[in-house]
């Protein structure tokens, strides 16, 4: 079966992407990144997913952004709680953080390039945060030119790169209808920005609020664990 690479982050988004891509037929390579984010707990998650929706590998990278921080995810800043949905259309959030995406995606070219795979999969969606800039066509295009002019797999010809990204114009209560049909448990997922040691939801950060609203659309009910 053809290989690609994934970038699973134990969340509700990227364990969708993951299903599609078995449900193609593809032998899935799972990548996540621990890059010091405050919410550790997706990587338990990201491994329990991984092995669920039977992935062929799964490798976790240590690459701490918070040397850089800037970033509510990585950083002292305190994690938005309750905001409305018109505050979270407006701006780039302080989640937000700074060359995220570029670095996951570079980590998972290098991967695919030591396999020999030459499918890049990124759970971005840019309904639900228009305001990052590394989750839109415009970046994921640049970057899959990128990638067949920086790598010696592209330059030699043995294969193009392309960059996907599934979900990126789906309502996260499309997503969801769509992993169930795809045989997701997304009781196994975690989306929350600022978790209990637990794992537990808080329940008020974007993230948490977008997947409560995303779950009531959908008419499947939300097994999430919240504080």
């Amino acid at each position: 079966m053809p290989r690609a690479v994934v970038l699973l982050s134990g969340g509700l988004d990227s364990a969708t992407v993951l299903a599609i891509v078995r449900s193609q037929g593809h032998d899935a390579y799972a990548l996540s990144v621990d890059y010091g984010q405050r919410h550790r707990a997706e990587l338990d998650r990201a491994a329990q997913v991984a092995k669920a929706l039977g992935a062929a590998e799964h490798r976790v990278v240590p690459m701490d952004l918070r040397a850089i921080g800037g970033s509510a995810l990585t950083d002292d800043f305190v994690v938005p709680k309750n905001r409305t949905p018109e505050e979270m259309s407006h701006g780039i959030p302080v989640t937000y953080v700074p060359a995220r995406n570029t670095v996951l995606l570079a980590l998972a070219l290098g991967y695919a390039e030591t396999i020999g795979a030459f499918d890049l999969y990124i759970g971005a969606n840019v309904l639900d945060y228009s305001g990052y800039p590394d989750c839109r066509r415009e970046f994921l295009s640049a970057f899959e030119a990128l990638a067949n002019v920086a790598t010696q797999a592209g330059v030699e010809g043995k294969g193009r790169f392309r960059v996907h990204a599934p979900l990126l114009q789906l309502t996260k209560a499309d997503i969801i209808r769509l992993g169930s049909e795809l045989g997701v448990d997304y009781s196994m997922t975690v989306s929350c920005y600022d978790p209990e040691p637990d794992g537990s939801a808080c329940g008020l950060c974007d993230s948490c609020l977008l997947r409560k609203k995303g779950f009531a659309e959908s008419g499947f009910v939300d097994p999430t664990a919240y504080k």
